[in-house]
């Protein structure tokens, strides 16, 4: 008899070796070491360096690749060690297309960093196929997709996406941090690699920075193990663990953030002081049937502009109670942040202006308290804007 398919949320908590092999620990025990013992000369049990591989690694890295739905997963030190260990897959010369209101740290690291290795970046929204096709060159060998963009929330219709990169022998590559592969699975669509910060919602508890790589066949794990080991960018076990241990909560987590997301986009969006709302789950939204054909939810984060500009917005972020004033997202506690000065402040001004990034735009990271409790905290800051 064939064993059936886990599901998701059994996944969360029983993917990798659990119990723990050695005694049978429930919780996966943090293998705090730098080195292994060999059983001789040349014979390894398995691990022999925590920078090549570490046990707590691997059932973090196993947990996320089952998730996902793809072949390999990798953990990093940092959402930023991911994306810079995957972008190494390619040489100089070579051209990424890239969304244009993507993560701050992201278009630092393309445009700050990795132009002066010799790689090209074309920043563009990836709304029509025309404009993607348009940008494609002879050097073109990747494409970087975001979807929901930070902070924008923009929607990129991924089958489109990966049609175009099949056409024209391109990678893909998706940062899935604002949806988690309990919204969406990349992968399913035939996206070649997908990123996360697990900072942010794999963890949900804002005390651990990581980030993850999972890859769709053999060739890629390859290379991106290979880039682990060489750079040294990987995660540390404690890291590890502590991320495992949130994505156990994940699947009632983004409920509950999508149920807390929804009520307070639905109320922004009624809201005098309001200039407009950026949420797919609003059927405002330009990108609204598109996320609903390829999510199965629409996350938690919530971005909004404010009437009377940005010192309406500043006014609005000093009386905030519970939202707390602070950069990242995804945790049990709701934060708000200024991009402009905050997570795009890297992004130069004209850049932010251009894709639509103003000085009045507010990013929401909705949490667990209750919904009623955060929509009189909007509304008591909203007043004095």
């Amino acid at each position: 008899m064939v064993a059936k398919k886990r599901r998701f949320e059994t996944i969360a908590i029983h993917a990798g070796e659990r119990p723990d092999k050695t005694y049978g620990a429930i919780s996966v025990p943090i293998y705090q070491t730098s080195t292994f013992a060999f059983a001789d000369v040349g014979k390894s049990r398995g691990y022999d360096y925590s920078r090549t591989a570490n046990p707590t690694r691997k059932v973090l890295e196993d947990t996320v690749a089952q998730l996902e739905g793809g072949k390999a997963g990798f953990a990093f030190a940092t959402g930023m060690a991911a994306e810079t260990t995957v972008i190494h897959l390619l040489t100089a010369g070579d051209h990424i297309i890239c969304g244009d209101d993507i993560y701050g740290g992201t278009y630092r690291l393309f445009q700050n960093v990795m132009q002066d290795f010799g790689l090209e970046f074309t920043f563009l929204r990836m709304d029509r196929r025309s404009k993607i096709e348009a940008a494609i060159k002879p050097n073109t060998k990747m494409l970087w997709l975001e979807t929901p963009s930070n902070p924008l929330l923009n929607i990129t219709d991924i089958e489109m996406a990966v049609d175009i990169a099949g056409k024209h022998k391109l990678l893909t590559v998706m940062d899935n941090t604002f949806a988690t592969p309990y919204f969406l699975k990349p992968i399913e669509y035939g996206v070649d690699l997908v990123v996360h910060s697990t900072t942010k919602y794999l963890n949900g508890h804002c005390d651990v920075v990581g980030g993850v790589v999972v890859t769709s066949n053999d060739e890629l794990s390859e290379r991106v193990q290979f880039l682990l080991n060489a750079m040294g960018t990987c995660a540390a076990p404690f890291d590890c663990w502590l991320v495992l241990r949130g994505i156990e909560t994940l699947p009632v987590r983004m409920k509950q953030h999508e149920a807390n997301a929804s009520r307070v986009a639905n109320y922004l969006a009624e809201h005098p002081a309001v200039k407009r709302v950026f949420y797919p789950g609003l059927k405002s939204h330009p990108g609204h049937e598109i996320a609903r054909r390829q999510m199965k939810g629409f996350g938690g984060v919530v971005s909004f502009e404010l009437k009377g500009g940005a010192s309406a917005t500043s006014r609005f972020l000093k009386r905030i109670k519970i939202f707390a004033l602070a950069e990242s997202l995804g945790g049990v506690a709701s934060l708000a942040e200024h991009p402009a000065t905050m997570s795009h402040a890297s992004m130069p001004k004209e850049h932010r202006e251009k894709v639509g990034l103003t000085d009045e735009l507010v990013r929401l990271s909705v949490g667990l308290e209750n919904a009623d409790d955060l929509i009189d905290d909007l509304g008591q800051a909203l007043k004095s804007s």
